[in-house]
């Protein structure tokens, strides 16, 4: 966990998994970084909501795999699911719902795991349920909502969760991160410090 800047209530905190991801964010915006998966994001976010005044909105940045032919670029998730949680069958285990999905507004639904996904009929399961994959967004989401901080999740499209896409991931993430950070500036002004 790697806490950048100072949050405060009148700006948005922005919450990455890696350095790789912010490389290009502008310095006036504080910046979290969690580390990759879903365990690292709730607990940095968690401690950190814990720790410090809340922040006007929690914006989750990344990475994502396209789980479907021709998605590309800059995507402001509406729903958010955990793809490697059995909500239906702990439901029907003990009567409870745990890890129920997420909305968050208009926009593609985001299927977060701790699988990178890299395989054709992984890829293909996972697009009958969501348009997006990611390892993060879920995890970040629902800690943010725990807390009562409103939340918006933006993910850049880097791969399309086949075969190779752990190469083409390495090969794309530099530029993800310049369009994410351009994303922010297009989208998150910058409120004045005090």
């Amino acid at each position: 966990m790697d806490l950048r800047g100072t949050i405060s209530p009148d700006r948005p905190l922005l919450v990455l998994a890696i350095a790789e991801e912010a490389a290009y964010l502008d310095v006036e915006l504080p910046v979290l970084l969690t580390g990759m998966g879903k365990v690292n994001a709730a607990a940095a976010v968690a401690a950190t909501l814990a720790r410090f005044p809340a922040p006007s909105v929690l914006v989750n940045l990344g990475t994502a795999g396209a789980l479907h032919p021709g998605w590309t670029g800059t995507h402001e998730v509406g729903a958010v699911l955990q793809h490697d949680l059995d909500t239906d069958f702990i439901r029907r285990l003990t009567g409870q719902t745990v890890g129920a999905p997420l909305a968050l507004g208009d926009g593609p639904t985001l299927a977060t795991g701790d699988q990178f996904i890299a395989d054709d009929d992984a890829r293909a399961a996972l697009g009958r349920r969501a348009h997006l994959v990611d390892m993060e967004g879920y995890a970040v989401a629902s800690t943010a909502h725990a807390f009562g901080v409103p939340v918006r999740v933006v993910k850049q499209v880097s791969d399309e969760a086949g075969a190779g896409a752990d190469r083409t991931w390495k090969e794309s993430v530099d530029g993800c991160a310049r369009l994410l950070a351009d994303w922010v500036r297009d989208n998150l002004p910058a409120a004045p410090h005090h």
